[in-house]
């Protein structure tokens, strides 16, 4: 995107920063690389940097916000009385407990002096303007990478509910806590809100989605000859349980389906840590589509992968599952119930060889799974 921006804009560009998972930079731009899925001390430097660029917007200059998905971690700004740590542990507790993106990022953008529409406001009303690759199922622009740009309809009552559903006070810092108390009783400012001043100025469009995902990978297996089914409707849930019913409303849809057969959707699931293991939701979703794929009478194959190429704390995008994932697991002595109990379908897919490792592919538009009948 910032490599499209330059080129357009040319010498109308006077400044430019690029956050990403690396360092990567061309002309003029500085280039900051941040921590992913968890924010690190880069990830602050960078959301710094991006709010003394907002603040130092000309007279009639734009401030050009090129986003997607993982931006919120990747630029953090811990708000007052917040350290980065808590913001960590907060993120952690939440990814822990199966919060989906909706939910952290509502409370993210309270514990946040950059998200939740803090940038576009540090911009002092003049013109913003922000295109966005979307990641979030829905395309809601004020979740997607926690809406720095974006006026903010949810509330501190929101986020202290959801500490509530998701582990309890206890379970966070205690800063955290008491900042969203503090933000109920009305001691500290909401966020800024639609209709608030300098909602005006900003303008927002999605330029890229799962959707596009879907439609190169329908394009490919067309030209290879698939008979392709698209599914359109959001694969989402608790991936071990997302797993199990996606491939049976597959195989029972593509009944009558002339073979070979592909059948592509997307997504994004969530994964309730309760193991010690290793893994990632793309990675737990192969593992658990595993039983399903061993009876559907014939030859199926599964990839499930995050199109940024990185599911989870790992080195893979993804995994593939198959009708013979079963057999040969037993034959390696691997338990698949075991692993899935434990998170640790990193360590179940390494030894078979059935990890999908692209690299980062940058570029973020949720998850992908692709099922294939012989």
């Amino acid at each position: 995107m910032a490599s499209g921006a330059a080129h357009v804009l040319g010498e109308r560009l006077r400044s430019g920063l690029i956050v990403g998972p690396s360092a990567e930079t061309f002309g003029d731009f500085e280039a900051i690389a941040g921590g992913h899925p968890i924010p690190d001390a880069a990830s602050e430097r960078a959301g710094r940097r991006a709010l003394e660029i907002a603040e130092s917007l000309g007279d009639h200059a734009t401030l050009l916000v090129l986003l997607s998905g993982g931006a919120s971690a990747l630029m953090a700004v811990p708000a007052d009385g917040m350290t980065l740590d808590d913001k960590r542990r907060t993120t952690s507790q939440l990814l822990r407990a199966g919060a989906d993106i909706h939910a952290l990022n509502t409370v993210r953008k309270h514990l946040s002096a950059i998200k939740g529409g803090w940038l576009a406001q540090r911009a002092g009303g003049r013109q913003v303007r922000t295109y966005v690759i979307s990641d979030v199922v829905g395309d809601d622009v004020s979740v997607i990478a926690s809406g720095p740009t974006v006026p903010d309809a949810s509330t501190f009552e929101d986020a202290r509910r959801l500490i509530d559903r998701y582990g309890g006070a206890g379970a966070y810092p205690a800063a955290v806590v008491a900042r969203l108390d503090r933000g109920i009783h009305g001691e500290i400012p909401e966020t800024p809100k639609p209709g608030g001043a300098g909602a005006t100025r900003s303008s927002i469009q999605v330029i890229g989605g799962r959707r596009d995902a879907m439609a190169g990978a329908v394009a490919r297996a067309s030209s290879l000859g698939y008979e392709v089914v698209r599914i359109d409707d959001p694969i989402v849930g608790e991936a071990r349980d997302a797993a199990v019913a996606h491939v049976r409303a597959v195989v029972a849809r593509a009944a009558d389906v002339r073979r070979p057969a592909c059948i592509v959707s997307s997504g994004e699931t969530t994964v309730r840590v309760t193991g010690h293991g290793r893994g990632g939701r793309n990675q737990e979703f192969a593992l658990a589509a595993a039983e399903p794929l061993a009876h559907t009478g014939g030859e199926a194959v599964l990839a499930s992968v995050g199109t940024d190429g990185i599911d989870g704390p790992t080195d893979a995008a993804g995994a593939v599952a198959d009708s013979t994932t079963l057999p040969r697991a037993r034959r390696a002595q691997l338990n698949p119930s075991q692993f899935l109990a434990d998170n640790n379908s990193y360590a179940f897919f390494d030894p078979l060889g059935d990890l999908v490792r692209t690299g980062p592919t940058g570029t973020n538009v949720g998850d992908l799974q692709v099922i294939l009948l012989a």
